[in-house]
């Protein structure tokens, strides 16, 4: 099996769906014998440019270990999918488990937040 990093954004108005996504999706890749070896949701953030008049979206990653097959369903269901607003799935060489420099720069930035005020 390889080793695969998602990433995907969610149309704002559809945010309170992001776990029932990210649930599905892991339903299909543990159901074809893969593994998830990182889940991350980075929550709302500004987008660079607006995506259909949008300018906001809901980010998550996630590292995985699957065969093709599941691959292919995810990428079939992001594209009929119209909460989802961008996607890319990538081949790693490795099982990426460590967390991402956005999720750290996030907690640092909370942190910091915190010990202000």
């Amino acid at each position: 099996m390889r080793h695969y990093e998602i990433v995907f954004l969610v149309h704002p108005d559809q945010s309170d769906q992001v776990p029932a996504m990210i649930e599905k999706y892991k339903g299909i890749i543990t159901s074809e014998g893969g593994a998830i070896h990182r889940e991350e949701d980075w929550g709302r953030r500004m987008l660079t440019y607006p995506i259909n008049k949008v300018l906001k979206a809901h980010y998550v990653l996630m590292n995985v270990e699957c065969n093709q097959k599941a691959i292919d369903e995810i990428s079939s269901i992001f594209k009929f999918n119209d909460a989802i607003l961008r996607n890319l799935i990538l081949k790693k060489e490795n099982a990426v488990t460590s967390e991402s420099a956005m999720l750290t720069n996030k907690e640092n930035v909370e942190k910091s937040a915190e010990n202000y005020y």
